[in-house]
């Protein structure tokens, strides 16, 4: 955003012409705080002033007069910073907490749809607006089911990128291991083994209501004595024929992925992200800087995991990859990997995902720095860019508010106190 507080006059018309607005029809809000994030420009300015018409922001800046914002509806929140609604480029809304493995085939698709709309609520509600759900995990299409009734207006819930089931080989990450054979239990991802596979699935997809691809590129992880393994599931000719697939249709490709050499291949191929990131060579790191591939740490699941673990050695086990991942973390940041956020949120509960930028914080990053990387990577990566991320006037408004400055405390945004979304309130304090 250029030039936030760019001159009374042209912010006093703004607010006047918006107020005039609501007699064709749309319903104005004036949003007014203490603060608001210029997360463009990488700064908190003061004061805070939101100008909503329908479900797009019309202004930003400026000051209201008493008198002239008649028919408007003005929310004052205080000593808050307005902010852009969070992204969480890395969710499963078919997800809770508890055996992952047993929910598939315990639970059947209409439980679980029905459980997945009240993660939707609950992640809105926290403050994420829109999110990428990167597989059902089982469930097929239906989270398409679930984006469908949210643009609706059925149900609450975050604006959404869906890829369905994701795609993984037999025998790989998120098949069924280890179970009777004779009752032949079904994988949470869909088959592909090979190329022609991969293109037939990716097109069955497409046809379900996907908006993007995910596909499991390593798995499963080793962790011993300071040294990480992982086997690749797919060849760096197998990735981009997914890749040039997803592109013949206009969408991308997003891979599961925590090291080497799958992450070459990946990023060779040309993927859009590379999530969860536990180990990235040097010239992976380069490539990814030079292509603007996104790398989505997930540290919060790794952190549920070890809290959460079922002995006192699988605790020990989980924290130190935990802080493996952290210290390659650091390298990444330091050779410029381009960074999104994302939670994997569903393991663990949603609606509490934004300790997700806590870590971050925690573990290498700037708080504004973090900021950049939610809102604005997080809006080109789920393909939004341009039209979420930002306090922009044109912008979809999508607007929250949290206490006190998110820069000098990034705890903040676990705290969030008011929702907007498309220019609808669905948090007030």
């Amino acid at each position: 955003m250029k030039n936030l507080m760019c001159g009374l006059v042209v912010g006093l018309a703004a607010v006047s012409s918006s107020a005039q607005s609501a007699g064709t029809g749309k319903h104005v809000v004036v949003l007014r705080a203490a603060r608001m994030l210029d997360v463009a420009a990488g700064r908190v300015v003061s004061p805070g002033l939101v100008v909503v018409s329908g479900d797009r922001i019309v202004q930003v800046g400026g000051s209201l007069p008493s008198g002239d914002a008649a028919g408007a509806e003005v929310i004052d929140l205080g000593d808050t910073t307005l902010m852009p609604g969070l992204i969480d480029a890395h969710v499963h809304l078919f997800l809770h907490p508890g055996a992952e493995d047993l929910q598939t085939v315990q639970e059947s698709v209409p439980e679980r749809t029905l459980i997945a709309a009240g993660a939707a609520k609950a992640d809105l509600m926290a403050g994420f607006t829109a999110e990428r759900d990167m597989g059902t995990e089982g469930a097929q299409a239906a989270d398409s089911a679930v984006r469908n009734a949210i643009n609706s207006g059925m149900i609450p819930g975050p604006r959404m990128r869906v890829s369905g089931n994701a795609i993984s080989i037999t025998g790989g990450h998120e098949d069924a291991i280890g179970y009777n054979p004779d009752q032949h239990v079904l994988s949470n991802a869909t088959y592909a083994d090979n190329t022609d596979e991969i293109v037939k699935t990716i097109r069955e997809q497409i046809k379900l209501g996907a908006d993007f691809i995910k596909m499991y590129e390593t798995g499963r992880d080793t962790y011993r004595d300071g040294v990480f393994k992982t086997p690749y599931q797919y060849t760096e000719a197998q990735l981009a024929a997914a890749v040039a697939e997803a592109a013949r249709v206009g969408t991308v490709v997003g891979v599961h992925c925590t090291g080497e050499p799958g992450a070459s291949y990946a990023v060779a191929a040309g993927v859009v992200s590379v999530d969860h990131a536990y180990q990235l060579s040097d010239a992976t790191m380069k490539a990814m800087k030079a292509k603007q591939i996104y790398a989505v740490p997930t540290f919060q699941i790794s952190e549920y995991f070890a809290d959460h673990a079922v002995s006192p050695a699988a605790a020990e086990r989980e924290h130190a990859e935990l802080a493996y991942h952290a210290a390659e973390f650091k390298k990444q940041l330091a050779a410029g990997v381009p960074m999104a956020v994302g939670s994997d949120v569903g393991p663990f509960p949603h609606g509490t995902q934004a300790r997700e930028m806590v870590l971050m914080v925690q573990y290498g990053m700037e708080p504004m720095a973090v900021l950049q990387a939610d809102l604005l990577n997080g809006s080109k990566l789920l393909g939004w860019g341009g039209q979420i991320g930002e306090l922009k006037a044109g912008y979809y408004a999508d607007v929250i508010a949290v206490p006190g400055d998110p820069v000098k405390d990034i705890s903040a945004v676990t705290k969030v106190s008011f929702v907007m979304k498309d220019g609808v309130t669905y948090r007030h304090p």
